[in-house]
């Protein structure tokens, strides 16, 4: 069974931190594209954050530079995303999701929201 599954979510102040993890099974990450997205009550779908599997270039959405950072752990078979100074704004279902065409750039991945692998997705709550 292919699955990644998301964890680390949960309600913090503005301000603080958050690191969001995703672990892959049925499959692994070393190749793969892989990506963080969220999606807000009411709004579309967007890419936060990819990271190619090629070259390792990393992309991340104007709204969350130099707040957010994406990294994986091969050992573990696991992604990450590193959450800094987060604000109301910041509030969405955060998905995880993974690509194994090995063309697959970090912007392609991000702006067109490719997986073919999705997480089930988890809350993160910015709020006071």
């Amino acid at each position: 069974q292919v699955q990644l599954v998301e964890s680390g979510g949960g309600l913090v102040q503005p301000g603080g931190s958050l690191r969001l993890s995703c672990a892959a099974s049925g499959f692994t990450l070393d190749y793969y594209a892989i990506g963080w997205f969220r999606q807000a009550p009411g709004k579309e779908r967007e890419g936060v954050s990819c990271i190619s599997s090629s070259d390792g270039t990393a992309y991340y959405a104007d709204s969350v530079k130099g707040r957010f950072t994406i990294s994986r752990d091969n050992a573990k078979n696991t992604m990450y995303l590193q959450m800094n100074s987060l604000k109301p704004e910041d509030t969405a279902v955060y998905y995880c999701a993974a690509d194994p065409h090995p063309k697959t750039t970090a912007q392609a991945m991000c702006v067109m929201l490719l997986g073919p692998y999705w997480g089930q997705g988890t809350q993160v709550t910015v709020s006071s």
